[in-house]
């Protein structure tokens, strides 16, 4: 699932168009994979933190994603191969565009809803009120709509780690340090013209990081500076429910359409 430009491009698209259950926040809660005795952590601030997305890549956590243009939350649980996504760009006004995303097996499900502007546009209003079913095959080639189950990190955060240029241990479970932001644009945090509009300072771009009692990331944050007219901000992405999280459920049948063709027009590349 691309998360980085989802915002700008869906906006973009909108104008041509003719006439993620909320997410448990507790990362330091204990469960009951938690209260087993506590595995080894590396000594080694760096494979440490490589360690730490061990438990991601097993596909059964909570998350959030805030700061940039962008909020969101979501479920992964592979047990029942199902996942969630919410998104919001964030600025609490009746502008604000909101996505969420449902993917259960080979079936998902899209409700966008485009603020203001949608009200006035019969196609998009639809979209607003009744979550769209998607055929898969026409979808192929949208990122933003996709999600691959044999990737389940909605953020990258091991390709992020892997970019890391200097780090230390900051506390109990706390580390700081820097990553080469040019070796990351992997990672559905970073954008890859941020990045490239960062010049030289996207060499030492700074970073912390926590991981709980087991070594498991709960939080990774990017501190992006600015580039050009972007202001700088830090990029947060959070974990939680390891081993807990639920199954996510398909919307209601009631409040659900199959995609029209000009949902799948909205996201033609």
């Amino acid at each position: 699932m691309n998360i980085r430009r989802w915002s700008v491009g869906v906006l973009a698209a909108a104008l041509f168009v003719p006439g993620l259950a909320a997410c448990k926040t507790g990362a330091d809660s204990p469960t009951a994979e938690s209260k087993s005795a506590a595995p080894t952590v590396p000594a080694d601030p760096k494979e440490a933190l490589v360690a730490s997305t061990t438990e991601i890549k097993k596909g059964n956590f909570t998350f959030t994603i805030s700061g940039g243009e962008f909020n969101g939350e979501g479920t992964v649980h592979m047990p029942s191969k199902s996942a969630e996504m919410k998104l919001s760009s964030g600025q609490g006004s009746a502008d604000d565009m909101k996505m969420h995303l449902v993917f259960i097996d080979t079936d998902s499900w899209l409700k966008l809803d485009l603020g203001a502007m949608a009200d006035s546009v019969p196609s998009l209003k639809e979209m607003k009120d009744k979550y769209q079913h998607l055929d898969r095959s026409k979808i192929k080639d949208a990122k933003e709509l996709t999600f691959d189950f044999a990737d389940v990190d909605p953020a990258g955060s091991d390709k992020i780690i892997a970019a890391i240029t200097e780090v230390k241990k900051t506390g109990e479970g706390t580390y700081a340090g820097a990553i080469d932001a040019t070796k990351a644009t992997d990672s559905d945090v970073l954008d890859a013209e941020v990045v490239k509009a960062l010049g030289d300072k996207a060499k030492a771009v700074p970073f912390t990081a926590k991981v709980d009692a087991q070594g498991r990331l709960t939080e990774f944050a990017v501190q992006v500076p600015a580039a050009g007219s972007v202001p700088a901000s830090t990029v947060t992405v959070t974990y939680a429910d390891y081993g807990a999280a639920t199954a996510v459920k398909a919307p209601p049948a009631g409040q659900v359409v199959e995609a029209s063709d000009k949902v799948y027009d909205m996201f033609k590349a």
